[in-house]
């Protein structure tokens, strides 16, 4: 997956650019979520009534739009044939995105903090949210229309849209179930619960294709025996499919089956996680060009890790939750880090800022598990979440201090991510070059 035609590399360039962008503002948007949680600052700003628009904005502009848009690259990476409407679906998502970053801005935006995709009540942001999502599943389809591939990275790739597919197929049908229902509160809870699990699976994929990817580069060696990674990829999206038997219940009796499906058909990418774990490069690299590939697969290992372990320790409806997919979503975003590190050069852009990129996986991910380290602390002492405030009922020293951990790490966090950036963008400003060599 390192020689890609002109063609391919425009949409690429694209489809990276427009996630790169979702991440620079929503490190706005988390600008202000952080302060307003952080003890001894919450009481002195004047913004805690635009929390909940602001958490909308940052949800979904650095886990759906950044997930989905870096979703799109590995399918351009993948697909020797591309289309016209492949143009089309990466407008439209461009569109889309502009319009869910601008609409806390603009209007009364009441926001419903419901899983997966949140959403602001308002025609602006579900108008961006309906063009994103077309755009993507253009990509989607357009890829499914590829062969597979003989390469396990590739087939693992084919496999993602696959089921990503299947999450909208989800989507769908719920949508038709509650049709008819009043929107309430709980409407788009129901409309997205089913695909937002489901989805997850398409997301750890992909996460894998990153791990054996890096390691691969990193090591500068080919994987052996091919054909059981191309096993162990498709054991690991085996159990999203269960997902069409889930579809015949009702829509209240799926909550529990997806949250199910979530947690246990989850550990079916352990095997091929442990694959990649054992073969990553856990002493230093001798060379410098692979160090930025090299800390961000090892970040990603760990981070992921610790959001595995802790959506078991979850009781309750408090912050040990947000912990749990703080851990996982991290460690998905800092194997996307690492492949964008590999990518640059092979799109023409030199990485100008080679140390930077080797440190700065390791700054994110400190404050990210800082960050869950307190949410998780503080949510043993019954902190709930998605509060800002006084609402969040800090009265006790240990709920302080381990909410003054979650909002030091989130800070640190906002730094690394902030770093990423920096590199990515100084590298594609400053750096191009014609190099698309291994």
């Amino acid at each position: 997956m390192s020689t890609y035609n002109p063609a391919q590399k425009k949409l690429i360039k694209a489809w990276l650019l427009l996630g790169l962008s979702a991440l620079v503002a929503s490190g706005l948007f988390s600008i202000l979520l952080v302060v307003s949680r952080t003890p001894g600052v919450q009481d002195h700003i004047p913004i805690l009534d635009f929390f909940h628009t602001a958490l909308v904005a940052h949800v979904d502009l650095s886990v759906l739009i950044w997930f989905m848009s870096f979703s799109c690259v590995f399918w351009s990476i993948s697909s020797q044939q591309l289309y016209n409407a492949d143009w089309a679906g990466v407008l439209l998502a461009a569109i889309g995105t502009l319009l869910i970053a601008v609409s806390p801005f603009l209007g009364e935006t009441r926001p419903l903090l419901n899983n997966y995709i949140p959403i602001l009540q308002q025609p602006l942001f579900l108008s961006g949210l309906g063009l994103f999502s077309l755009g993507c599943l253009i990509r989607i389809i357009t890829r499914l229309l590829n062969t597979p591939g003989k390469n396990p990275l590739a087939l693992g790739t084919w496999l993602a849209a696959l089921v990503s597919l299947l999450a909208f197929i989800v989507l769908f049908r719920n949508w038709s179930q509650i049709l008819d229902r009043e929107k309430d509160t709980l409407f788009y809870e129901r409309l997205f619960w089913g695909g937002g699990h489901v989805l997850q699976f398409s997301h750890t994929v992909l996460m894998l294709v990153a791990w054996f990817l890096l390691v691969g580069v990193a090591r500068k060696a080919a994987w052996p025996n091919q054909s059981f990674i191309k096993i162990l990829l498709v054991l690991s999206v085996l159990p999203a499919f269960f997902a069409i038997i889930i579809l015949f219940q009702g829509i209240e009796e799926q909550r529990s089956a997806f949250t199910e499906l979530m947690r246990w058909g989850g550990l079916a990418a352990l095997p091929a996680g442990f694959l990649a774990v054992v073969h990553s490069p856990w002493k230093k690299l001798s060379e410098e060009k692979f160090s930025g590939v090299r800390s961000a697969l090892l970040s990603s290992i760990v981070l992921f890790s610790a959001g595995g372990i802790l959506g078991f320790m979850i009781h309750g409806i408090n912050v040990v939750i947000p912990a749990h997919y703080h851990g996982s979503i991290v460690g998905i975003t800092l194997a996307f880090f690492g492949v964008t590190f590999y990518l640059l050069p092979r799109l023409g852009y030199r990485i100008t800022l080679p140390r930077l990129a080797s440190v700065q996986p390791w700054i994110y991910a400190t404050g990210q598990l800082m960050h869950i380290t307190g949410l998780a602390w503080s949510g043993g002492y019954g902190v709930q979440r998605k509060t800002a405030g006084a609402a969040q009922g800090l009265d006790r020293l240990p709920e302080i201090a381990g909410m003054a951990l979650m909002g030091t790490g989130g800070l640190i966090a906002i730094i690394g991510g902030l770093l990423f950036l920096v590199v990515a963008f100084h590298s594609y400003f400053k750096g191009n070059h014609e190099d698309t060599s291994d």
